[in-house]
């Protein structure tokens, strides 16, 4: 399987198989991510982690990113459709990721209670699915729970590469894993930058989680203080932190065996 329907739209989806009777991993990728994004440096990770801890795994692509059907109009207004939105991003926009397009996607592949694993803005969607509906647990790895100023400097920055002509610029780089590279860059950016995103906080939502949660973020991440993963605190549920030294906003890449490790030991001891 390499895609689904949802709704009217083709989202790009990939299978991992693994072990039966446990629940498999789901994978959320980043605001610039997509499925390919997962493989990099000569690694395939999230193979690696379903190998590592006897699960299957699913990959996709959200709308707008990889080879997903793309936004409508992505940069102008934002017109509220049946399912869909089209135009640009509203505040909401992770929500409504996680709370309509998740929860259908997940009823399309027949999958319950998962195993979600998130990065960045996908880490933000799998915190929010999780406060509404039951998971076996979580992983997030550089969540965002609320907006600080080194994240709007470090899109700021993004946005400022992003224009910069090239080969070797983050233009041309995107490209390599999107069919619609503006697509999926603008409808991360524009909505980051936006006055309206600034007042964005789910910490209080995080309070609802009913399930082990294990967030990790580096060090030195450039999108973000380590605030972010501690206040990470569900009511209810058992939540583990884990920073790692000489590590950025990406902790599969850039400490991908330690997180390997930290991920397997944490879901072998899920009762």
């Amino acid at each position: 399987m390499d895609s689904v329907i949802i709704h009217g739209t083709r989202l790009e989806v990939r299978h991992i198989p693994g072990q039966t009777g446990r629940s498999p991993l789901v994978f959320l990728h980043e605001g610039l991510g997509s499925v390919s994004m997962w493989t990099q440096r000569g690694r395939n990770w999230t193979k690696e982690l379903c190998n590592a801890t006897g699960r299957s795994g699913w990959v996709y692509s959200r709308r707008g990113y990889g080879h997903s059907d793309p936004v409508p109009d992505v940069r102008g207004t934002p017109q509220v459709g049946e399912f869909w939105h089209t135009g640009r991003h509203e505040p909401d926009y992770m929500h409504r990721e996680a709370l309509d397009v998740l929860p259908a996607l997940l009823e399309t592949l027949g999958i319950d209670a998962p195993v979600l694993v998130g990065h960045s803005d996908g880490a933000t969607i799998a915190l929010l699915y999780a406060s509404r509906h039951p998971v076996t647990a979580c992983v997030v790895m550089a969540p965002h729970v609320f907006v600080e100023e080194v994240s709007i400097r470090s899109i700021k920055q993004a946005r400022s590469v992003y224009m910069q002509p090239g080969e070797q610029g983050l233009r041309s780089r995107l490209a390599r894993h999107h069919k619609n590279v503006d697509n999926a860059f603008w409808q991360w950016n524009d909505i980051w930058l936006d006055p309206a995103f600034l007042n964005f906080d789910i910490r209080s939502e995080c309070r609802n989680i009913r399930a082990p949660v294990l967030a990790i973020q580096g060090a030195n991440d450039e999108y973000g203080t380590l605030q972010q993963i501690w206040d990470v605190q569900p009511k209810d549920a058992a939540a583990h932190t884990l920073v790692l030294s000489a590590c950025g906003h990406s902790p599969h890449r850039d400490q991908p065996d330690a997180v390997l490790a930290a991920i397997g030991t944490f879901l072998s001891e899920l009762p």
